[in-house]
C-alpha cells in the first residue's frame, strides 16, 4: 500500500518531547503513550463530534471517545452550552446542590437496584469504596475478581488485571502489599465452576464478587449464558455481596445498565464515564441497608472535596436526558453492527485469523483464531498484528484505542460518512497486513 498523505507532525513531536520532561512517560495515563502499538502518541488540539485534531492540524475520526465517556461525541453543543451556563453559577461548591439530587434521582430510576447513591470523581474511587463497604457490611476481607477484569488502580484490583496492565504486560503492580494482594482471589471470566471452587474453599471469608457484567477491559467479552445468574445465586447462598462494575457498561448498552438487560439485581453497582458527560464523575450505590453504613449515616468513611461537582452533575444530567430519547440506542447499535460486520467480512475475504466481539456499541477485533471467552483467550491474540492494523488505520485518519485489550466505542456523533470511511479503511488496512 502506498503512503497516506498527511500534514507534518513537527509540533506534536516537539510537544511530546516537552511532555516527557515534565509528565511521567509524557502522559497522565499509561495507554496514552502508544507503547503497545508504536509510534508517537497524538497530541490533541481540539475535538468536535466524532473528530479530533492534533496540534499539527491532522483530523482523525475518533473511536476512543474519551474511553467511552463521550457517547454523544465531542463538544456536543447543548452540553457545552449547559456547562458554560453552569460555570457562570460556580464551578465547585463543596456543599450539596440540587443538581446532585436530580442526577441521583435519574440514576435511581434507571437502575432500581440503587436505592441510595454516592457520587465520587473516578471509577477507581467508586470501586474502592464499594469494596470497602462490602468488607465492612459482611465482616469479611476476601474479594473475588476475574482475570482480565479491570476495576481501576486500587491496590485490591491489580492482580491479573486487564486494560492498561494487560497492554503493558504487567501481571500485578509493585507497591501492592503482599498481605493485601492475598485477599484478592482470581477466577477465569465465564468460569462459574471456578468461582464455585473458590466459595467451597473460602466461602466464609469472601465479602464480595466484583465483575464487569460484560467484560470490556480485556477487549469486549460477553458473559456466557448462566454465568451472571450463577454468580448471583452463589453470592446469595454464601452471604456474600455481588458488585456489578458498570463504569463502562452503564448507559452504554441501554438506558440503565447491563443489569437491566440481563435482569439481574446486584447488591452494589459502580458507574462512571457516561454519567459525567465527559467530565470527571463516578458513583456507587445499592441496597439501602448497605449504603446506610456509609458516613454520615454509618461508620464506613468515604469523602471527596469535588464529589458531586456541579459542572459534572450538569453535564451528566444533560447527557442522560438525550440518551432517554426514543431510538437512541437502536441507532447506535446499527452503526456498530455495520462496522463489526464489515470487519468480519474483510477478515474472511483476506484470509486473516480474527474474531470480532460486539456488545451494543462496544466492539473489539481480536487477532486470534477462535472466539474469546476469557482473559487467557484474549491474551492469545496476535498483538503485533494488532499494532500493524492500528498504524494502518491511523494512517487513514481512523483513531482506534491503542491496545488490543481495549474496547472500540461508537458514538452518536459518528455519521454515515464516518462509518463508510471507517469501513473502507478497515478493508484497506486488513489487506495491507495480510502477509
Amino acid at each position: 500500500m502506498g503512503s497516506i498523505p498527511e500534514k507534518e507532525h513537527s509540533r506534536s513531536q516537539k510537544a511530546f518531547e516537552r511532555a516527557r520532561r515534565v509528565l511521567v512517560g509524557g502522559v497522565n495515563s499509561p495507554v496514552r503513550a502508544f507503547g503497545a502499538v508504536g509510534g508517537m502518541p497524538i497530541i490533541v488540539d481540539r475535538a468536535q463530534g466524532a473528530q479530533v485534531w492534533d496540534i499539527d492540524g491532522n483530523a482523525h475520526t475518533d473511536f476512543i471517545c474519551s474511553w467511552g465517556a463521550l457517547i454523544l461525541g465531542h463538544a456536543h453543543p447543548e452540553i457545552v452550552a449547559a456547562l458554560a451556563e453552569q460555570a457562570a453559577r460556580g464551578t465547585s461548591y463543596g456543599m450539596t446542590a440540587e443538581l446532585e439530587i436530580e442526577l441521583a434521582e435519574m440514576l435511581q430510576k434507571a437502575l432500581p437496584s440503587m436505592d441510595l447513591v454516592r457520587f465520587v470523581s473516578s471509577g477507581t474511587e467508586a470501586t474502592m469504596s464499594a469494596v470497602r463497604l462490602a468488607r465492612a457490611a459482611t465482616g469479611r476481607n476476601f474479594i473475588v475478581k476475574f482475570e482480565g477484569g479491570y476495576h481501576g488502580h486500587g491496590d485490591s484490583f491489580l492482580a491479573k488485571a486487564g486494560s492498561g496492565l494487560a497492554t503493558l504486560g504487567i501481571a500485578a503492580s509493585p507497591g501492592v502489599p503482599q498481605g493485601l494482594a492475598e485477599l484478592t482471589l482470581d477466577a477465569p471470566y465465564n468460569d462459574l465452576a471456578a468461582v464455585e471452587r473458590l466459595f467451597e474453599r473460602h466461602g466464609k471469608v469472601i465479602a464480595a464478587v466484583i465483575v464487569e457484567p460484560i467484560a470490556a477491559n480485556m477487549g469486549v467479552v460477553p458473559p456466557a449464558e448462566g454465568f451472571l445468574s450463577g454468580l448471583r445465586e452463589l453470592t446469595r447462598r454464601h452471604d456474600a455481596l455481588l458488585i456489578f462494575d458498570e463504569v463502562i457498561t452503564g448507559f452504554r448498552l441501554c438506558f440503565g445498565g447491563a443489569q437491566n438487560l440481563f435482569a439481574i439485581e446486584p447488591d452494589l453497582t459502580t458507574l462512571g464515564k457516561i454519567i459525567g458527560g465527559g467530565l470527571p464523575v463516578a458513583a456507587y450505590g445499592g441496597r439501602r441497608d448497605l449504603m446506610e453504613k456509609i458516613a454520615p449515616l454509618g461508620p464506613v468513611y468515604q469523602a471527596g472535596t469535588l464529589s458531586g461537582n456541579p459542572l459534572a452533575m450538569r453535564a451528566g444530567i444533560e447527557t442522560l436526558k438525550r440518551l432517554a430519547s426514543d431510538g437512541f440506542y437502536d441507532s447506535l447499535d446499527r452503526k456498530a453492527e455495520i462496522l463489526a460486520d464489515a470487519m468480519r467480512q474483510a477478515l474472511s475475504d483476506w484470509g486473516i485469523a480474527g474474531h470480532v466481539a460486539r456488545a451494543g456499541s462496544l466492539l473489539t477485533l481480536f487477532f486470534t483464531a477462535g472466539p474469546v471467552g476469557n482473559y487467557a483467550a484474549a491474551k492469545g491474540s496476535d498483538t503485533r498484528r494488532f499494532a500493524s492494523f492500528f498504524q494502518e488505520m491511523l494512517r487513514r485518519k481512523i483513531l482506534l484505542p491503542p491496545s488490543q485489550f481495549e474496547a472500540l466505542f461508537v458514538s452518536a456523533a459518528h455519521n454515515d460518512d464516518d462509518m463508510r470511511r471507517t469501513v473502507a479503511a478497515c478493508r484497506e488496512s486488513l489487506a495491507a497486513i495480510r502477509s
